[in-house]
């Protein structure tokens, strides 16, 4: 089986090819994170509303791992926007 040559994935990388269709999707990606980063934040302040401790206990993780979750791909979606951004300001 024969290997592509180094180099074609090294010119790849340097020059990525973003559409608009790749813009419209890390739009809709960082709007659908940023939704449950904000229903994570609300579910975390209703947690403490509840009586149960059991139940608190369960929806103040569940909470939690909203919050962490669709903060970090929120985080990554802006990096590689940013990312994306820049090559194309440069070339």
């Amino acid at each position: 089986m024969e290997e592509a040559p180094h180099e074609e994935y090294e010119a790849q990388e340097k020059h990525p090819q973003v559409g608009t269709y790749w813009w419209i999707r890390q739009f809709i990606l960082i709007a659908i994170a940023g939704f449950y980063l904000l229903f994570g934040i609300q579910l975390l302040v209703s947690a403490y509303r509840l009586n149960d401790p059991t139940s608190f206990i369960f929806t103040f993780y569940a909470s939690n791992f909203m919050i962490l979750f669709s903060g970090a791909l929120l985080f990554g979606f802006i990096y590689r926007l940013m990312k994306a951004y820049r090559q194309l300001k440069r070339n």
